[in-house]
């Protein structure tokens, strides 16, 4: 179960492929700062995520508008993140959740999928700069986008 709004968001450091490497993405670099969207996503190169991930990157200036980062959180590593990004132009920051650390903590880890095994399954989350769930949302199915203009409602009344 997704962990609710008005928990304190685990913080974590994960790594993320860009040209000059593979760099550290830490969560509360932007506390104090801007507020964060976190959406997990089940797997790159599958027909949803490459949707949800193409249509936020198509619309990436209202979140920046709203004074907020957007991270992609999925288990795939970081290299067939930068792969998937290449080929459908994602700009937002992709990070990978190898060890499923992360989705475990914040509770949307599925056990299995169509028998690959545990990723994590299609959440949002909407953290403040205090590092506090203002938007938890985990979709009744992977195949269920999250509701973004809920989460742009969140970030509009953050401020």
């Amino acid at each position: 179960m997704a962990l609710p709004v008005g928990s304190k968001a685990p913080d974590f450091t994960l790594k993320t492929k860009t040209p000059a490497g593979l760099q550290d993405v830490t969560l509360s670099n932007n506390f104090g700062k801007r507020n964060t969207v976190l959406l997990f996503f089940p797997l790159a190169f599958t027909g949803v995520c490459t949707k949800e991930m193409c249509d936020v990157t198509a619309g990436l200036n209202a979140y920046r508008d709203l004074n907020a980062d957007v991270i992609g959180i999925s288990v795939d590593s970081p290299f067939a993140q930068e792969a998937w990004a290449q080929k459908e132009k994602i700009g937002i920051t992709l990070v990978s959740d190898l060890n499923k650390t992360v989705a475990r903590a914040y509770g949307v880890l599925l056990d299995d999928l169509l028998g690959l095994g545990s990723v994590s399954a299609r959440a949002a989350f909407v953290i403040d700069k205090q590092g506090i769930i203002r938007y938890s949302e985990q979709t009744p199915s992977p195949k269920e986008l999250p509701n973004f203009e809920a989460i742009k409602k969140v970030l509009a009344d953050l401020g």
